[in-house]
């Protein structure tokens, strides 16, 4: 009978979009049908946009190792944690130019075949200030209309409060001068009377 093949699963995100001159952590997972080996290695690889050859990125095998060379020297740290099955990395200082697709591969032997996990960055340009000002002016300008609707609301009923007493103090008022001028007019008319 033939056993089935130990395979490593390497799992990343498949798209990612970062802000240019931001940091970005890339993160990849792993799972393996194996306990994790003392010689397991981690290659990270670039492939630009235009599809010219692949570039290392990133290299662990025992500890991390950053790449001497190439347009991400001293720009890439170690993110991971072997005992989680985390192998991600952080770039920093993205710029247009780290367009394109990044590979996370793994290899914890006896299990050194398996899937490569693929993460295709695009970079954004930053929001510009106008932008911002803009939102930032809307935003403020949302609060403060609510803040005179809720003020104005408050002030009307409260003037409709005061109106509404007033004119049932007024009403009882009126009612009360009209029986002390019923009561006179009775007083005045009962001497005729005698």
């Amino acid at each position: 009978a033939l056993w089935p093949a130990a395979a490593v699963e390497v799992h990343t995100s498949k798209e990612v979009d970062a802000v240019n001159g931001t940091n970005l952590r890339l993160k990849c997972t792993f799972s393996s049908s194996s306990p994790i080996s003392p010689d397991l290695s981690v290659t990270w690889n670039f492939q630009p946009e235009d599809l010219s050859s692949h570039e290392p990125v990133f290299y662990y095998l025992k500890e991390p190792y950053m790449w001497p060379a190439g347009r991400f020297k001293e720009r890439v740290t170690w993110d991971g944690n072997i005992e989680r099955n985390d192998v991600s990395i952080v770039i920093w200082d993205l710029q247009p130019t780290d367009n394109g697709t990044f590979t996370c591969q793994v290899k914890n032997p006896p299990d050194v075949g398996g899937t490569i996990g693929e993460v295709r960055l695009r970079v954004v340009q930053k929001v510009r200030f106008s932008e911002i000002h803009f939102l930032a002016v809307a935003i403020g300008s949302a609060c403060v209309l609510m803040i005179i609707v809720v003020t104005v609301v408050i002030i009307c009923r409260h003037h409709q409060k005061k109106a509404q007493e007033k004119t049932t103090e007024v009403a009882d008022t009126e009612l009360r001068e009209r029986e002390n001028l019923k009561i006179r007019e009775e007083k005045e008319a009962s001497p005729l009377e005698d």
